[in-house]
């Protein structure tokens, strides 16, 4: 199991210190320690106004520990529980697992920063003692929901899958909060939600007495989370095989069921199936919510398809209820073949409906505030700020109040207006916002923070971040992360640095952008040892994924600066750790090669990615290298046939155009060509040499003579003899 939360110290002070990364900009000290301290203040489970005065003294807790800290849990002082367990520390003894079981589950209802490392503590010193299964299902499964709650989705899926290894069954509350985490996040988060998924019902398949896996089994909840993962990567066959499986587990799919097929049919570039998804929800009867058409709004919207998304909106206006009729006739896409049979069996009604009447809705529905705020989000995309402001307006005079701007609203328009740059009409939104008594949220002021810092008007930017300290909102990751890339735009790595200490120092952790962009402002200022220590202690960090954008990051680091051989032990290092490079790493690699001026370092580079191309013959192929296929670009390939050409490598460089022919890549002959004139053209012109030498030149000479004949210059080949003055008055006499 993954740790979650840098350690807490066995006995909690609240003096310690705010600051745990010190920096001083002389010397450019930078030190990143494990300790991290937080700004939230528990709230007292007790009257007392001293805690610690409740703690038995250690006598107590030797004659009867288990009854004492038992007493204090069942009186729900989870705090002076917590202060007592920690007090005795140094004891052999173990608390029983009914103490451990309720103190953790405890501490996990808190549901706080303090509460969770608390609770991880007691994790860690379990596991590093071999004593894990003293912990009930219960109280791991509720540590795994209260940690997917407060954004630490990667310690809570290591939990769920620590305990299905450990044999337990976790709560499908516990496990099925995990996975709708997951679903909704970027990266492979997805995929790993739908491995928990599967990894959860094949353990509960196993056991034949239905009673025993009662509380675990899926329901429409958990199925609803992963196939929402399965239509957030797009994958077409496994939302179907999820949703066929669901009466196995005796699911009805619900209206949120077919919310999440009308994001699989936008990804899916179906939008001729929408129209059928919402007949599917009548057809069957299904009560319809507001979400479904707000669902419908936003596909049309992403689609591009603004007309149809305000047809929606007016229709509901009305209050008509023939919508599926008006979208069948605004329905004018052609159906895609590919994945004809997947869609037919999830929306049969899409084959038999064509040619029935369509169905009316049950009831009139009216559009609410989010649903004219999607469609001015459609505005916002297309540059129709105008249009975006008119319905603003009159969203301001609607009689229903439910249709009336929210912070929402409010928030598109102030993002339309920082795309156009336009910061001051931004801000005069923000006022508004404070006079008419809409609060401005912390989506609001980061999107603000974001137009200030491309502008590159870092103070009004810093400003802000005062300001909502001062409106009582406190700044979350994605402040911080965007006032450290603007620091880094003016070229103010300390000023990034700061900001990152802040944000530790309030308890924020940070996230694989904040790691990668401190990183950028180390790079940028030519600083390697600080760029590598950021990147060394974000692969200490549990919480977060490093992946190859960041692996590739540190490389080109190296790379801009020359320093090839740094950027190679890295490229070894992600290898190590099952990363393996990809088009972009080589880039950096042969780029930072031609600055540094080795040739040599080029051929090696250029062997792995023959090798990966599948280019190689005999012994130099070597599949063994455990290194999968790579599909190359023109960057790469040209970079390196350049180095070669410079080198006078002519037999690597004829192997590498062959390789960007191979891939539909044209080769710039009238570069190579250049190249080849200016720099060796008296290669071999010189009549002085020893025989030994002139014997040595013989396989250069034709590896020469060949490249001559690629680029069309007048070579052996065609028996002529190669003269340098006439190339120079045919290639260049225009010039």
């Amino acid at each position: 199991m993954t740790t979650l939360l840098p350690p807490t110290p066995p006995s909690p002070s609240p003096t310690s210190p705010s600051s745990p990364f010190p920096f001083s900009h002389k010397n450019l000290s930078f030190h990143f320690t494990c300790k991290a301290t937080s700004s939230f203040r528990p709230q007292p489970t007790s009257n007392s106004s001293n805690p610690t005065s409740l703690i038995p003294s250690k006598n107590s807790f030797l004659s009867s520990p288990d009854n004492t800290l038992l007493t204090l849990l069942q009186q729900r002082k989870t705090d002076e529980a917590w202060l007592y367990y920690t007090k005795n520390l140094d004891q052999q003894q173990l608390p029983n697992p009914t103490c451990l079981s309720r103190l953790v589950s405890q501490l996990s209802y808190q549901n706080s920063t303090v509460s969770l490392r608390r609770a991880q503590s007691i994790i860690q010193r379990l596991r590093h003692e071999r004593q894990l299964h003293r912990l009930d299902a219960n109280s791991l499964g509720l540590l795994a929901s209260a940690a997917a709650k407060g954004g630490h989705v990667l310690y809570a899926s290591s939990i769920v899958k620590s305990m299905l290894k450990s044999g337990y069954l976790p709560h499908v509350k516990a496990w099925s909060s995990v996975v709708s985490k997951l679903a909704s996040l970027g990266d492979d988060s997805p995929m790993e939600a739908i491995k928990i998924f599967s990894a959860v019902t094949k353990r509960v398949r196993r056991f034949s007495d239905p009673a025993v896996v009662k509380l675990s089994k899926p329901d429409t909840a958990a199925y609803n989370a992963v196939l929402n993962a399965c239509a957030n990567i797009g994958d077409k066959n496994r939302f179907l095989e999820l949703f066929d499986e669901m009466n196995e587990f005796d699911c009805e799919p619900d209206v949120l069921t077919y919310n999440v097929m009308i994001k699989l049919c936008a990804r899916a570039d179906r939008k001729d199936l929408l129209v059928f998804v919402l007949e599917r929800i009548v057809e069957k009867g299904i009560p319809l919510c507001m979400s479904t058409f707000q669902s419908l709004v936003a596909a049309y919207v992403g689609f591009g398809d603004l007309v149809t998304a305000e047809k929606v909106v007016q229709a509901m206006r009305e209050g008509r209820r023939d919508l599926c009729k008006i979208l069948r006739e605004a329905n004018e896409e052609k159906p895609c073949l590919s994945d004809t049979d997947v869609f037919e069996k999830l929306l049969p009604n899409s084959v038999s409906s064509r040619d029935n009447e369509p169905l009316e809705l049950s009831r009139v529905f009216e559009p609410n505030s989010r649903m004219y705020t999607t469609l001015m989000k459609g505005y916002m995309n297309a540059g129709r700020v105008t249009d975006m402001v008119r319905m603003l307006e009159a969203m301001r005079h609607l009689g229903d109040s439910e249709s009336h701007p929210d912070h929402v609203t409010y928030t598109t328009v102030i993002t339309a207006f920082v795309k156009q740059g336009s910061m001051d009409r931004a801000r005069e939104v923000l006022a508004e916002m404070a006079r008419i008594g809409v609060p401005a949220n912390r989506v609001t002021y980061n999107v603000l923070i974001k137009g200030y810092c491309q502008q590159l008007q870092i103070d009004k930017a810093e400003e802000l971040i005062k300001e909502m300290f001062d409106t009582g909102i406190e700044p979350d990751v994605v402040s911080y992360n965007t006032i450290i890339d603007g620091c880094i735009l003016v070229d103010d790595s300390a000023g990034a640095l700061s900001y990152f200490n802040e944000m530790r120092a309030r308890g924020i952790a940070p996230t694989k952008v904040s790691y990668t962009t401190l990183m950028k402002a180390f790079a940028s200022s030519g600083q390697t040892k600080l760029a590598n220590k950021v990147f060394d202690e974000m692969l200490k960090d549990p919480r977060v994924k490093v992946d190859l954008v960041a692996w590739n990051m540190l490389v080109d680091v190296y790379s801009k600066l020359g320093k090839v051989e740094e950027a190679k032990s890295v490229i070894e290092r992600m290898k190590e750790n099952g990363i393996y490079p990809n088009v972009a790493t080589y880039g950096s690699l042969a780029n930072g090669i031609a600055l540094a001026r080795k040739p040599g370092e080029a051929l090696l580079l250029w062997n792995e990615i023959r090798q990966r191309c599948g280019m190689g013959t005999g012994e130099e192929s070597n599949p063994s290298s455990g290194l999968p296929p790579l599909e190359p670009d023109e960057g790469l390939l040209d970079t390196l046939a350049d180095i070669c050409v410079r080198a006078a490598f002519f037999k690597k460089a004829l192997e590498i155009v062959a390789c960007m022919e191979q891939h539909g890549i044209p080769p710039n002959k009238t570069k190579f060509t250049r190249i080849y004139v200016e720099m060796h053209s008296r290669m071999f012109t010189s009549k002085h040499a020893s025989q030994s030498r002139q014997d040595r030149r013989k396989e250069r000479k034709r590896a020469a003579e060949a490249f001559k004949f690629w680029l069309g210059l007048p070579n052996s080949y065609y028996g002529s003899e190669w003269r340098l003055d006439s190339v120079i008055d045919e290639e260049y006499g225009s010039e």
